[in-house]
C-alpha cells in the first residue's frame, strides 16, 4: 500500500512541477520550457516508473491548455500527449540497454509524431490564415527535436543524481 501512495503522490508532483515549469518559463521561449517538459517527462518514466510517466505524459498537455500554458488550439492538445507517451514509452524501455540511444530515439519518434499529426494533418484540416498556421507549424517542426534532445540528455544527467539522493 505504501509503494502505491508514493507513486500517487510522486505522479501528482510530477504534474505539479511540469504545470508550474511551463508557467514561470513561458516568457522564456519553446526551447526553455519545451527542453524542461522533456526533462519532467524523462524523470517521470525513468526515476518514478512507468505507470506515472504514462500518467504524466498525458494529462499535462489537458492542464497546462486549461491553464492557458501552451497551445491556445485544443485539437493539437492530444497529439502532444501522444508526442510525450511516445517520448515516455522509448526512454523507459531503451534506457538500461543504452542511455544516449534511448534519448536519441525517443526525441526523433517524438518529433516524427508531432511533426507529422500535427503540421501535415491537423493544422492543414483547420482552414487557418497563412501566418497563423506558419507559426504552429514552425512549432511543431525542429524545436520539438531540439527541446527533447536536450530534455533526454538534463535526463540521463539528473536521474541517476535523484535515484542516488534519495537511495533509489
Amino acid at each position: 500500500m505504501k509503494k502505491k501512495t508514493l507513486l500517487v503522490a510522486e505522479t501528482a508532483v510530477l504534474i505539479a512541477l511540469l504545470v508550474a515549469i511551463q508557467f514561470v518559463t513561458k516568457p522564456l521561449g519553446q526551447f526553455v520550457t519545451g527542453s524542461l517538459v522533456n526533462l519532467i517527462l524523462g524523470v517521470a518514466a525513468l526515476f518514478s516508473g512507468l505507470v506515472p510517466g504514462i500518467i504524466v505524459a498525458l494529462v499535462s498537455p489537458f492542464f497546462a491548455f486549461m491553464l492557458g500554458i501552451g497551445t491556445p488550439l485544443i485539437q493539437i492538445v492530444p497529439f502532444i500527449a501522444l508526442g510525450n507517451l511516445v517520448f515516455v514509452l522509448v526512454l523507459h524501455f531503451l534506457y538500461k540497454k543504452n542511455a544516449i540511444v534511448s534519448v536519441v530515439c525517443a526525441a526523433v519518434l517524438k518529433f516524427v509524431t508531432l511533426f507529422v499529426l500535427v503540421t501535415k494533418v491537423v493544422l492543414p484540416s483547420m482552414g487557418l490564415p497563412a501566418p497563423k498556421l506558419a507559426v504552429l507549424s514552425a512549432n511543431f517542426s525542429w524545436p520539438q527535436l531540439v527541446t527533447a534532445l536536450i530534455g533526454g540528455v538534463l535526463t540521463i544527467l539528473i536521474v541517476p543524481v535523484i535515484k542516488k539522493g534519495l537511495k533509489r
